[in-house]
């Protein structure tokens, strides 16, 4: 009611921000634009229309013509040829030109004309004996042009009948020349017999049939033929189709062939040899693939594809049949004939190394013969990878023809064309010449993807006991490191590593595990003696290059931090990062057999420990690796042996530290109180040690002795009675008298394999030793137990060789080290695989093999033999008492923190060094109360009288003043507390002076009377020591 006036007058606003004018012209021109797109649109549908027209209209004419002829042709020369005669196939005869322009593979009608058409040829043929005057009559010059173009559209047509028809002729496809009445032979054997290498347009035909990707169509026939070949019994024969093949393979355009190279996509190499087993499919044209010559040139062609990266092959038949491992599987199958051949030639190996090497890159691991294992381990990959995570399983038969491929002979011949012409003598200070070069890159890259692929046993065997590769790579090697040349190794594997990856790293990742697996079978006198296969001033300068790269690739330039160690262990990662992976590799091999070479070193010294040590450890570093997850901390895991034996420890001594504080912190009191008789000391600690939790054996331990009338000694133990108890203890159930362990002739301990015999629950004991030993680490105490050094190995679940073997049995090991080398017929000496076993005299005889007792060792199998009766007496006899020893040491002692030891420095933990104690170490350490000083008369001579007492008294004062025989392995500097010795009496009187020495061995403090002379003062301090009275006399 409040509205007055028109609306209609009111002024229009448009909130878009632009006028009418405007709008109206955007409208305009997309209106215009719409019309010419419909105007184009048109034009291009009429244009259509009219191509189709016209290529209809053609067809239409051609077919129309196709007939006319074929009409002709019929009525010239009948429906089935039986009009036709010699004369027919001369240039003057209309024959094969109406058969040529009508021919169409599709039709019925026209294949049986082409079939009967080769039928007389090859009657005609072998009816002349001339191909060539049957063709072109007496004058081949004037007539060369039209001959030549009727020869080979008709061997053209032959191959492409037989290709449209291969479904209908499946059963044929691989007939052999016998069976001469199949159309299958008649078409292929005459493209053989018009392709012979004496005829004249041979490469004329060649080159055309190659221009029409004539392999493409061979490919196609034999892949549908395959399915069917092996239920015609057709393998044991040569085909007729691996007889085309065979002639047409030859023409590579080398002299005197002057056929033009066909592509890469439509060549053998990618059509053909890309084929499923082709091999077993054409075993003949293996054959001649290998031997004339050809691999060279199609190697050669892949190679340049390599190196060029490109991609030329077909797509994949199947899932688990790709291409590209088909391709390897073919070319490693035929190159072990290829390299045999005398005309080999070095480049012919290095392509082959080239392209193996690409294609092994790029296969899954085959390493587990398993293929749920395979499964299994896919699934738990992080999803987050995407499709990289998801590797093709290969088909069964595909991976065993690869494997199979890489065998001992390929191996020796691969690496005798490659190192053939290098010295092993060279000058060191010459450095490495382009061929040399060459041949170490192109073996080591291909050995390296090798390694990471298939399955290593054979393969390190035989590289490592039947080629040169050893000394071949070591003599490089030292003459790079001493010349500076890596950086001609980096250039020539450009292809496989990039960026500035250093040259040594390939050569390293090879070497490691060869000589490391060589060094499992060398025995004492080849490696110290004979110095084979590398001298000891060679494996010196060895350690100090393996030292240098190993801190350089974990240290200096890492190559990911410690927590991504994962990302690049599985196939995709070593696609997207080959350098990341090859440097981890190389870190791992060179940790693996410096560690290695340290127990060599261990065994008998050849060189100072310190050339283990890396130049930059430093203060920062060891208090780097005490953090979880820190660099350092991963390289004391990875390559302990980097780090002082000293710093190790101190690290070592810190863990147990941290680990004890953690547990006293929660608890108050102590809730575990020992009484232990000592003439039943090993049964008491036993009964009541094993019904205490893991919790409580990591808590303090307070023990009350019992001595032989049934009453307790005097003593509050506040840790010196229980140091005194577990060197009391350990020596009681260590001692060989127990029967749990045995001695070897050096008086070394290890689990004695015949226990079982005489106690019945001796693995339970075994497993309440490991935790007292375990125990005594945890504490701090050293303890006097000798233990043979391939039992040490246990605790660290390490595997024992035959070098380990004179540690237990030095006669055993002379016998087989005799058999090892002995030059007659070992079969004479009547041995079996069977070993005999002598605890408690009853003898026993177990076989090392199933069926051992009838398998007679042999010239061909000692070796086994060997390392079978080795392994028997090393590690298959104390499997039992080492791995319930193990479980109660593990309960309290971490894997981790003795993995920083080796067996040598393990026994140091264990019972601390062997030499005479270091009394002047001791007075540096001491300290003094009561009126004592370090200048005090009766001081020094305490000093003097100890000096003098022998090792084994020395020992004696020890634990009588601190419970324990051996003084801390980093000296008396780490004795907590520090030594005290304590004036005993106030004054000097006869009573005062009549007293003995005592001592509180918690806190490891001597009493000491202030004797007149040095005569009572060693009198009385030697029946204190000796007396043995337990703790009475504190």
């Amino acid at each position: 009611m409040f509205f007055s006036g028109d609306s209609s007058n009111r002024k229009r606003v448009d909130l878009g921000g632009r006028s009418t004018k405007e709008r109206d012209r955007q409208k305009l021109l997309e209106q215009t634009r719409l019309e010419r797109n419909r105007r184009l649109w048109l034009r291009q549908q009429n244009s259509a229309a009219t191509k189709i027209q016209k290529c209809f209209r053609g067809r239409k004419v051609a077919t129309s013509e196709y007939s006319k002829v074929r009409e002709q042709f019929y009525g010239t020369y009948g429906k089935h040829c039986q009009n036709a005669d010699k004369s027919c196939f001369g240039p003057d005869s209309d024959f094969l030109r109406q058969l040529l322009f009508f021919f169409d593979a599709r039709s019925v009608g026209d294949f049986s004309i082409l079939v009967e058409t080769c039928r007389l040829l090859k009657q005609f043929v072998r009816d002349t004996g001339d191909t060539v005057s049957l063709f072109a009559g007496m004058d081949y010059s004037s007539k060369h042009a039209l001959v030549n173009y009727r020869v080979k559209k008709l061997a053209y047509l032959c191959i492409k009948a037989v290709h449209q028809n291969r479904n209908q002729l499946k059963d044929q496809l691989f007939a052999s020349p016998q069976e001469c009445t199949v159309p299958t032979t008649l078409l292929l054997e005459t493209v053989v017999l018009l392709i012979d290498h004496k005829l004249p347009w041979v490469c004329k035909t060649v080159s055309y049939l190659l221009e029409r990707k004539a392999f493409t169509l061979f490919r196609e026939i034999i892949l549908t033929g395959r399915a069917s070949i092996e239920t015609h019994n057709c393998i044991d024969r040569v085909s007729s189709l691996e007889r085309t093949l065979a002639v047409v393979i030859p023409h590579v355009g080398q002299e005197p062939c002057n056929c033009p190279n066909v592509g890469p996509h439509w060549s053998f190499s990618s059509q053909i040899l890309t084929i499923p087993f082709l091999w077993k499919l054409l075993p003949y044209l293996r054959g001649v693939f290998a031997t004339r010559g050809l691999s060279q040139h199609y190697i050669h062609q892949m190679a340049l594809c390599v190196h060029n990266h490109a991609d030329v092959l077909p797509n994949d038949t199947s899932v688990e049949l790709p291409s590209y491992a088909c391709l390897l599987g073919n070319i490693l199958d035929s190159s072990g004939v290829a390299l045999s051949q005398p005309d080999c030639s070095f480049e012919m190996a290095v392509d082959l190394a080239a392209v193996a090497t690409f294609l092994l890159e790029s296969l899954p691991s085959i390493k587990s013969s398993n293929r749920q294992s395979k499964e299994d381990s896919m699934v738990g990959e992080d999803d987050t990878e995407g499709d990289d995570a998801m590797e093709i399983c290969l088909n069964n038969d595909l991976e065993r023809q690869i494997c199979e491929a890489i065998d001992s002979r390929f191996l020796l011949q691969f690496t005798n064309v490659l190192f053939g012409g290098i010295s092993l003598v060279s000058d060191s200070h010459k450095a490495p010449d382009d061929r040399e070069v060459s041949a170490v890159g192109a073996a080591c890259a291909f050995l390296h993807v090798t390694f990471n692929t298939l399955p290593l046993e054979r393969i390190m065997t035989i590289l490592a006991y039947r080629t040169e590769l050893v000394p071949v790579l070591w003599n490089f090697m030292k003459r790079c490191n001493e010349n500076q040349k890596w950086s001609s190794l980096s250039e020539q594997l450009a292809y496989l590593l990039s960026g500035d990856a250093p040259g040594w790293l390939l050569p390293l990742a090879v070497f490691c595990p060869v000589y490391k697996h060589m060094l499992t079978i060398v025995d004492n006198e080849e490696f110290y003696e004979q110095e084979k296969p590398l001298s000891l001033k060679d494996i010196r300068s060895l350690i100090i290059i393996l030292r240098q790269a190993l801190w350089q690739l974990l240290w200096v330039n890492p190559t990911a931090p410690s927590n991504s160690s994962k990302s690049v262990t599985s196939t995709p990662a070593k696609k997207k990062h080959p350098v990341e992976f090859i440097q981890q590799r190389v870190g791992i091999v060179a940790s693996e057999l410096l560690s290695q070479l340290q127990d060599w070193n261990n065994r008998r010294e050849f060189t100072s420990p310190s050339d283990f040590h890396a130049d930059g450890v430093n203060d920062f570093f060891i208090s780097q690796a005490v953090i979880e997850n820190t660099r350092a901390n991963d390289i004391l895991k990875q390559a302990p042996f980097l780090v002082p034996f000293t710093s190790r420890v101190k690290i070592f001594t810190s863990q147990l530290a941290a680990a004890r504080q953690r547990h006293e912190s929660n608890s108050v009191f102590t809730r575990n109180r020992f009484r232990i008789r000592r003439d039943r000391i090993l049964e008491d600690a036993y009964n009541q040690m094993s019904a205490l939790s893991e919790e409580d054996l990591r808590g303090p331990i307070r023990v009350t002795f019992v001595n032989e009338f049934g009453v307790e000694e005097a003593g509050i133990d506040g840790g010196g009675i229980f140091k005194d108890f577990m060197e009391n203890i350990t020596r009681a159930a260590f001692d060989v008298q127990y029967g749990l362990f045995k001695e070897t002739s050096d008086h070394l301990l290890y689990p004695n394999p015949g226990s079982g015999m005489i106690h019945d629950q001796h693995l339970q004991f075994f497993h309440f030793l490991g935790i007292l030993l375990a125990k005594a680490l945890f504490e701090g105490i050293l303890v006097d137990i000798p233990f043979a050094t391939f039992f040490l190995s246990k605790l660290k679940q390490k595997y024992n060789y035959l070098n380990d073997l004179p540690s237990l049995d030095q006669e055993l090991y002379r016998h087989l080290i005799f058999l090892k080398h002995f030059k007659g017929d070992i079969s004479e000496l009547e041995l079996y695989f069977v070993i005999v076993n002598n605890e408690y005299g009853e003898q026993t005889e177990e076989e090392l093999l199933p069926g051992g007792k009838n398998l007679r060792v042999t010239n061909d199998n000692v070796i086994t033999f060997i390392h079978l009766v080795a392994n028997h007496r090393l590690n298959y006899q104390i499997r039992q008492q080492s791995s319930h020893f193990l479980r109660g040491f593990q309960q309290l002692i971490q894997k981790d923190w003795i993995d920083m030891f080796n067996e040598h420095e393990l026994q140091l933990l264990i019972s601390g060094s062997l030499d005479s104690l270091d009394i002047d170490d001791l007075r540096r350490n001491t300290n003094y109360v009561g009126g004592y000083h370090s200048e005090h008369y009766v001081v020094d001579m305490f000093w003097e009288v100890l000096k003098s007492f022998s090792l084994e008294n020395q020992k004696k004062f020890l634990k009588f003043v601190t419970g324990c025989s051996r003084g801390p392995l980093l000296g008396f500097k780490y004795l907590e507390p520090l030594f005290c010795i304590q004036r005993a009496a106030g004054s000097a009187t006869d009573e005062a002076l009549d007293r003995l020495p005592t001592a509180a061995t918690c806190m490891n403090l001597l009493k000491l009377p202030p004797y007149r002379s040095k005569e009572q003062l060693e009198t009385k301090l030697m029946y204190a020591i000796s007396a043995e009275a337990g703790f009475d006399l504190s």
